[in-house]
């Protein structure tokens, strides 16, 4: 007990000898600005070694604080209030102590500080990259393409595709809007570079994720352009025409207007592009590839690309041509109207009009290897397209109230197209025996409109994250048409002729699709963390596909004798029911969501021809995760896991016959099962202001089951391939890109470099056995930037690609390189006389394939000069100075290699004025 005692008594004596040795810390805040004490500023201790807070308190009115019973020792004095700077400064507390009276500096004068010292074209606000648009110098009256091209982290291809930290952008802003619809390509190559403040890139979530604030990973990589305030007044805009000269073909001409004009809220902008240089309006989002049957497409283009896409799959099933290849000459015209009415009302109304005259010829040759054996295809293609199209969009979202509002976004588009193909073709074999020939001619009328509505409705109840929101999606796609084919076909066997064919047919089709899918998503919050999703989903697809095929009689001298094995009407009906759930967690570093969907299926197919049904039902899931990871500003990391299914076409379904190409015909399965996707993606993006660095890294996965894909029964002896749809399993794509930006600032250069690596393995199927094809394509890519303000300015971009591809079906390994050299440079005399080179060099190594190797070097110039600040500009331009401008395009996909010598528009010149025009409202500041 006396032990005890003893204790108690010594810890008590220990305590107060530790409180009677305790400190006060006192002292007053003062803004130096206005001479005025600072109240309700935070005065805290930190520790130093952990900056653990030990102590705080509040400046009273008068700006003074006291913090009381501080234990002795070294702190950290942390002053922060909304509208000051943070000060941080490193005290010792041994007594009782006043500190000397803290000046904060306010924010707003910091930020000028900064942005005058510093000049830092780059920001990272949040998730969004921010370029500062005059900190990047282009030439006098450039577009704002000229302006991505400068831009650290951002790629402009040769045929406009733009990429952003290694994706491909999808849509292009204007202050946040829309720009005619939904074409990324007219904003950069319409708009003038100096109307642009701020380029801003971001991962744009889809609306119903910006709404209910959780992530579904649907988003699009965007890029909006931000105009300057004095921009958005008055007028301005550009008229450029110019002609040339040439020998053996036709003048070169354009003739291109683009105006805009603002007031308050509304702004009106149209635009006229006319000639016969390549230049077109269309999306670079289209399928590069002409046709529209449902052939699965797979190939390494010319960089190491892989491309695996479904040819005529766009959205309103349409054929791009590529103004690269031919002779295009096209007329676009455009208008957008875009208001806003007391923060309310929102309206935004955009047609376009194109015209495209079309011709091309091209000498294509195909390897097939089967097994021990060689097929090798020569055709000569001739190629006529005459066709137009009315495109109307329009976008009107109503704020009903606080808490309510409807967005309604409807598009109506019509084409018209004719076109004659005329190809002949001979086959052999590996030791040049005749397998068969083809000479046929193919001439297509048709008439085809789509239409799209999107509903969104959302409400917004009194209990914060406490939502529900409707939305409802319509799509409609007609085409009626005739084609008449004439061809005549024959056939060898040990190169003697077999069998011989004569066709002249007329098909008169009609196909009719229509889409209704209607979600209704209900969100709750469980607690400040932590939310629910509710969701279900209807989805409706039907469509008809009606073909009646006839032969010419000439008895009759009319197209009157139906052909009953290519003709077929075929309905489908596909219903799908899918509920679905997912939680939801955030904080301030933190996002997470995980949850899946439950989808049920009903196939209801229907061959009207021969009365025959195909009726099947199918439990599918639909999971889905997002992980979103922000360890400190600027510095994020996401994970993102997707599982979807995809429903064959109807063209893929119909079990109907193209004979358009006697010796390569396809034919739809209506056995096909739908397709799941696992994809499973994580990506990494950072930035550090100090060294005024970026880096990005994401990797990717992609496996399918059922998917897709084809088997082509192919007879050796006559070269005849048919080619049908069916399910695979065992396809995965697995890929890598990075990159690192940076600034050198010893020698004021800027740096880019990007490595990137891309694996896929696919199965199709080839004279009834599977056939596994590998693909391995690593590269490099390095960017280099210099340049001073009406001196010159330099950037050069080297695309390095190594390629490697195998296939079970023979023992024959491809392996080679590409290498793309880039550069773009523009020196200034004088200030108003400027030179602007491009210039590109190709290289692609040859293979046992191909005994050449592929070596092009493109030099296009322009010599210019400006009058009265810019505003007036005559110029000469010479486009592939060097006349290299070859059309060769090298492809292989499992046992299929090609090659493809399309007609290009090679060495041509111009000589053109451009006046660009504004009111004295829109000046450049």
């Amino acid at each position: 007990m006396r032990k005890l005692f003893t204790l108690l008594t010594g810890i008590f004596i220990v305590s107060a000898s530790s409180i009677a040795q305790t400190a006060t810390v006192s002292g007053s805040v003062l803004d130096p600005n206005e001479k005025k004490p600072v109240q309700n500023a935070v005065i805290a201790l930190l520790t130093p070694k952990d900056s653990i807070l030990y102590k705080f308190t509040r400046t009273n009115a008068q700006g003074k604080y006291t913090i009381k019973d501080v234990m002795p020792g070294d702190y950290i004095l942390m002053t922060t209030h909304p509208y000051f700077a943070d000060l941080l400064d490193n005290v010792v507390i041994k007594n009782n102590v006043e500190i000397p009276e803290l000046a904060l500096i306010s924010k707003a004068k910091l930020l000028q500080e900064v942005i005058i010292k510093t000049g830092s074209p780059i920001k990272i606000k949040g998730d969004t990259t921010v370029y500062t648009a005059d900190s990047f110098k282009v030439s006098a009256n450039a577009n704002v393409e000229e302006l991505l091209k400068k831009l650290p982290g951002i790629q402009v291809d040769k045929d406009g595709k733009i990429k952003a930290m290694g994706e491909t952008v999808q849509k292009v802003l204007v202050d946040g809007e829309e720009f005619f619809g939904d074409d990324p390509g007219m904003a950069v190559k319409n708009l003038r570079a100096d109307a642009v403040k701020e380029v801003q890139v971001f991962d744009k979530k889809s609306d119903q994720a910006e709404f209910t604030g959780i992530d579904d990973g649907k988003t699009q990589k965007t890029i909006n352009l931000k105009l300057k305030e004095d921009k958005k007044t008055g007028y301005f805009g550009k008229l450029d025409a110019a002609g040339g000269l040439l020998k053996g073909i036709d003048p070169r001409y354009k003739d291109n207007l683009m105006f805009s004009t603002f007031k308050g809220k509304r702004k009106f902008t149209g635009f006229l592009l006319n000639g016969n240089t390549g230049q077109d309006g269309l999306s670079w989002q289209d399928e590069q590839k002409y046709g529209s049957n449902d052939n699965m497409t797979m190939s390494m283009d010319d960089d190491g690309g892989v491309m695996m896409f479904w040819s005529g799959n766009t959205t309103d099933d349409e054929p791009y041509l590529d103004p690269q290849n031919g002779y295009l000459t096209s007329v676009n015209a455009g208008a957008q109207y875009s208001n806003k009415w007391s923060d309310k009302y929102t309206f935004n109304f955009s047609p376009k009009y194109n015209r495209q005259n079309y011709t091309n010829y091209k000498n294509s040759f195909t390897q097939t290897q089967v097994k021990d054996s060689v097929l090798n295809q020569f055709a000569d293609d001739q190629t006529n397209i005459n066709r137009h199209n009315i495109k109307t969009r329009v976008v009107f979202d109503l704020k009903l109230d606080s808490m309510n509002s409807l967005k309604l976004t409807a598009n109506a588009n019509f084409y018209h197209t004719e076109s004659n193909q005329v190809t002949n073709s001979i086959s052999r074999g590996n030791t040049g025996t005749l397998k068969n020939s083809s000479n046929r001619s193919l001439q297509t009328n048709s008439d085809k409109n789509a239409v799209t509505g999107n509903l969104i409705f959302k409400h917004k109840f009194l209990k914060p994250r406490r939502t529900l929101s409707v939305t409802a999606d319509w799509n409609i796609l007609n085409t009626q048409g005739e084609n008449y084919l004439k061809s005549f076909n024959q056939a060898y066997y040990q190169g003697n002729p077999s069998g011989s064919q004569t066709l002249n047919q007329m098909k008169d089709y009609e196909t009719a699709t229509q889409t209704l899918s209607t979600k209704i998503t209900y969100t709750e919050p469980l607690s400040k963390l932590y939310s629910l999703e509710l969701g279900y989903q209807l989805g409706v697809n039907s469509g008809n596909n009606d073909q009646l095929t006839y032969s010419y009689s000439a008895g009759s001298g009319k197209y009157d004798l139906v052909v009953d094995s290519l003709t077929n009407q075929f309905k489908q009906n596909i219903v799908q029911n899918i509920p679905s759930a997912k939680i939801n967690f955030a904080n301030k570093k933190l996002k997470i969501n995980v949850g899946s969907g439950f989808g049920f299926t009903n196939f209801d197919l229907k061959d009207i021809t021969f009365n025959k049904d195909y009726k099947r039902n199918y439990l599918n899931f639909y999971p889905t995760g997002n992980l979103t990871y922000t360890y400190k500003p600027n510095h994020s990391l996401r994970l993102y896991y997707n599982g979807n299914t995809t429903q064959p076409t109807i063209n893929q379904l119909q079990p109907l016959r193209n004979n358009n190409d006697y010796f390569n015909q396809y034919i739809g399965n209506p056995d096909l099962k739908p397709s799941f996707t696992n994809s499973f993606n994580i990506s990494h993006n950072s930035y550090n202001f100090i060294k005024d660095m970026y880096t990005y890294q994401s990797v990717y996965i992609r496996q399918t089951s059922n998917a897709i894909t084809n088997n082509r029964t192919i007879n050796i002896d006559s070269g005849k391939t048919v080619t049908q749809p069916v399910n695979t399993s065992g396809n995965i794509t697995v890929g890598f890109y990075g990159g690192m930006g940076f600034k050198i600032k010893k020698i004021d250069t800027r740096l880019n470099i990007s490595p990137n690596l891309n694996y896929i393995k696919s199965v199709d199927v080839i004279n009834g056995s599977q056939s596994f094809s590998k693909t391995f394509t690593p590269g490099m890519s390095v960017w280099i930037s210099k340049g001073q303000e009406k001196k010159y300015d330099v950037s050069v971009n080297d695309q390095f690609n190594y390629n490697s591809n195998t296939t079970t079906q023979n023992d024959t390994k491809i392996n080679y390189i590409t290498n793309r050299l880039s550069v773009n440079a523009t020196v200034y005399i004088k200030k108003v006389w400027s030179i602007i080179n491009e210039y590109e060099f190709f290289y692609r190594q040859k293979t046992l394939q191909f005994n050449d190797a592929i070596n092009t070097h493109i030099l296009n110039a322009r010599l210019q000069r400006t009058f009265k600040k810019d505003e007036f500009t005559v110029y000469f331009t010479v486009r592939d100075l060097l006349n290299q401008n070859v059309g060769i395009q090298r492809n292989f996909y499992s046992n299929t290699y090609s090659e493809v010598i399309n007609d290009r528009l090679k060495r041509y010149f111009l000589i053109g004025f451009t006046w660009d025009f504004k009111n004295k409202g829109a000046k450049t500041k």
